[in-house]
Order: C-alpha cells, then structure tokens, then sequence
C-alpha cells in the first residue's frame, strides 16, 4: 500500500507540474461538412483547450498528501 501511495502521489505530482508548465494544448478537430453517398466532405478545426487553475492546484495538492501519506504508512 506505501508504494502504490507513493507512485500514485508521484504521478499527480508530475501532472500537475506539466500542466503549470504547459497550460495549454492545441488539437484538430475534424467535422464533416457533407456526404452523398459514400463520400465525405470533412474540414479539420484547430482547437485549444486550457487546463483550469483550480486542476493544476488539485493535482499537485493531492500528489503532495498522498506522497506524504505514502512516506509515513506502514
């Protein structure tokens, strides 16, 4: 159970240092705009979403408990 905390608080610890690093990502989105028959007409969209505050806090708050949890468990 020490080394599953540990591994898990190590995890959400590396996250949320990503996502203060990197707060954002872009991304396609692809949509089809028409189709007859078997054919499709598709146009991509390029996208970006952004990691919230309050995620990247969460992330690296829970990742420090559990590495603490982990450290002083039996």
């Amino acid at each position: 159970m020490k080394r599953l905390l540990l591994i898990l608080g190590v995890i959400l610890f590396v996250l949320g240092i990503v996502a203060l690093i990197h707060p954002t990502f872009d991304y396609q989105k692809r949509e089809e705009i028409a189709r007859i028959g078997r054919i499709k007409a598709t146009v991509d969209h390029p996208e970006t979403a952004k990691v919230p505050v309050a995620a990247t806090a969460a992330l690296l708050i829970s990742g420090v408990v559990l590495i603490v949890l982990g450290s002083k468990a039996k």
